[in-house]
């Protein structure tokens, strides 16, 4: 999975490939309608507010894909929230150099691109103020799979025959792994597939390494460990995705498909203490944006002055964001902070638990 989507050359992130939209593999919520950004730009400047309002207040954005998000949000902040935007320093971060590039062209096409530092990687970032935002980034992290057979948990490999790549299973190759395993999911049974996100670890060390103080906004699908794990995933839900069809031939096109694989929020969660990062509230991304967008009956939706044909089609397409049978229950948020009190966000007053 790691060869697959991060080799330097060959990788389905680094090689510059267009991912989302129609002429990609999926459709992201920043692909569907500009108010995503604008309910994520009205929930970054109440964090500003929270923080004491400093003169400088980074917004990083792990995984920027085309740059939409971005354009969205530097745009609407720039018009609608003019003292956020005056404090503002945005950071798009992608691995791929040629990724990269598209970004700045795009943003230079808006009129943003002095607004915005483009950095391959955290490593490149210096302690920061602000918030951390990812949507559909920890799913791409590499996962070890694991599965019950003989009765023993046995880890599943990846080997090549010719040209060919196929399964075996042998031992578990890392105390981690299996301590993962017991922790969130100890009552698989015998074929039952699961995964463990290795990256997840790490992952949060490195935000609140960078994160002197702030929050950390992570929207993706998966869920809390119990809810993960269960005999209804018999395969687990590491899946492939090429060309909007989603299946499990996750040996074919390498480097050409993507490679996913639904969060353990619970693991995330704990490992952000573990590094020093509190849970400020998780919620479903429903909930999260009724309770961002309700205030003004999401007035940022469109212009009044807009065709009636616009006006239909944003609510539709507010309606896959929200609906629960679409991304709103599927997709789940996850906010934490650092060195901020017992914050409390407009975006968490629906927070589930």
């Amino acid at each position: 999975m790691a060869f697959c989507l991060y080799h330097p050359e060959f990788g389905y992130y680094m090689s510059g490939q267009e991912r989302t939209g129609v002429r990609g593999d999926y459709f992201t919520s920043p692909d569907l309608h500009p108010i995503f950004a604008r309910l994520m730009a009205r929930q970054a400047a109440e964090m500003w507010e929270i923080v004491g309002r400093p003169p400088r207040f980074a917004f990083v954005e792990l995984g920027a894909g085309r740059g939409l998000f971005a354009t969205d949000f530097l745009d609407w902040s720039r018009r609608v929230l003019p003292d956020f935007h005056s404090a503002l320093e945005y950071v798009a971060m992608e691995p791929s150099p040629g990724v990269l590039e598209r970004i700045r062209q795009r943003l230079a096409q808006s009129g943003l691109g002095g607004r915005v530092r483009l950095l391959p990687s955290v490593e490149s970032l210096e302690s920061v103020t602000g918030c951390f935002f990812s949507n559909e980034l920890v799913d791409a992290f590499p996962v070890a799979v694991v599965t019950r057979a003989g009765g023993r948990l046995k880890e599943i490999y990846v080997e090549a025959r010719g040209e060919e790549l196929s399964e075996k299973t042998g031992p578990i190759s890392d105390p981690a792994i299996g301590q993962a395993i017991a922790r969130y999911a100890k009552q698989i049974e015998e074929g039952q597939r699961a995964e463990v996100n290795r990256g997840i670890e790490p992952y949060a060390r490195r935000l609140a390494e960078k994160l002197a103080r702030g929050f950390a906004l992570t929207i993706d699908y998966g869920d809390v460990g119990e809810n993960l794990y269960t005999p209804a995933r018999p395969r687990g839900t590491l899946m492939a995705y090429r060309g909007h069809v989603a299946s499990e031939t996750f040996y074919d096109f390498p480097g050409e498909q993507d490679l996913t694989a639904h969060v353990n929020f619970s693991l995330l969660m704990e490992a952000g203490q573990n590094a020093g990062l509190e849970v400020t509230g998780f919620t479903t991304q429903e909930r999260f944006l009724m309770a961002l967008g309700e205030a003004n009956r999401f007035g940022d939706l469109f212009d009044l002055s807009a065709p009636e044909i616009e006006k239909l089609q944003a609510r539709l397409k507010l309606k896959r964001l929200l609906h629960p049978s679409a991304m709103g229950s599927i997709y789940k948020v996850l906010i934490q902070h650092r060195g901020v009190e017992a914050p409390r966000l407009t975006g968490l007053r629906y927070k589930s638990g």
